[in-house]
């Protein structure tokens, strides 16, 4: 069995527990990310889950579905209007939910070496269910701020925390420049179970440290590092932390300071 599966598969048990929370007027409520309503989120979240399991089972398939989404940005339409047709409320909370389990039991069955096409470069089976993860636990966020709701944080964040360490060099890519150091600043967490994760050489004078929480938050473009408790030393880990982007597509920033500061 595959860890990072059965994390993802966790991850997407409790967003679909808390989605049940949800009044019916509060499917149609913004959310702090670009104003999504949880409808928005849930159908971004529906169609990667959709498109990663059509990778999976029909390859010829999901390349025709890039192609098919090209012409429709190149026309001027959205690309998520090729897809599958979209619920809304507590019938995509089932849409939505019914996919995410197959694709939960197909990277489960899969080797986690083999490779799996993608809109960008290819990836293994382990990082589909790590890059799943994150994107489910980070648009889960978007909704609980949304409510102001408390939430409960587990180890499995680890499997977040390793793809925002691991992208410190594509984030200034992504932008056209050059890291400002070539070594990832050492990065020192605190697990929400007490437990201390690290990543790389100690040092006094290039590091990350604090939360393991406040990391994902902040990789994943849901707090701005002004707005969280991170200890941050050196210019290129300062750098980092102020444009950290662990998720693929276009450079994008985070909220301004005090935007997500709750």
């Amino acid at each position: 069995m595959l860890p990072q599966a059965q994390d993802l598969r966790a991850e997407g048990a409790d967003l679909y527990a808390f989605l049940d929370t949800l009044a019916p007027a509060d499917w149609d409520k913004p959310t702090p990310f670009k104003g999504w309503t949880p409808n928005d989120v849930v159908q971004h979240l529906h169609m990667g889950d959709w498109m990663a399991v059509l990778s999976m089972t029909d390859e010829t398939a999901f390349l025709d579905l890039l192609e098919q989404r090209k012409a429709a940005r190149e026309s001027g339409a959205s690309a998520d209007s090729v897809g599958p047709e979209m619920q809304t409320g507590a019938a995509l909370r089932q849409q939505w939910y019914g996919y995410f389990q197959q694709l939960c039991d197909l990277l489960n069955a899969r080797d986690p070496k083999d490779r799996v096409l993608w809109v960008g470069p290819s990836m293994s089976v382990r990082m589909c269910a790590t890059a799943r993860q994150m994107e489910t636990w980070a648009h889960a966020q978007d909704i609980f701020d949304m409510l102001r709701a408390p939430r409960v944080h587990h180890d499995r964040i680890r499997n977040i925390a390793e793809i925002g360490v691991r992208t410190y060099g594509w984030t200034f890519a992504n932008r056209g420049e050059q890291p400002p150091a070539p070594e990832t600043p050492y990065v020192r967490l605190i697990a929400p179970s007490g437990s201390v994760w690290d990543w790389g050489q100690p040092s006094d004078t290039c590091k990350v440290e604090g939360s393991a929480l406040e990391f994902c938050q902040v990789v994943t473009q849901g707090r701005n590092i002004a707005d969280v408790n991170l200890s941050v030393v050196g210019d290129p880990a300062q750098r980092w932390m102020a444009i950290a982007q662990c998720f693929a597509g276009p450079p994008r920033n985070p909220p301004e300071p005090g935007a997500r500061a709750w």
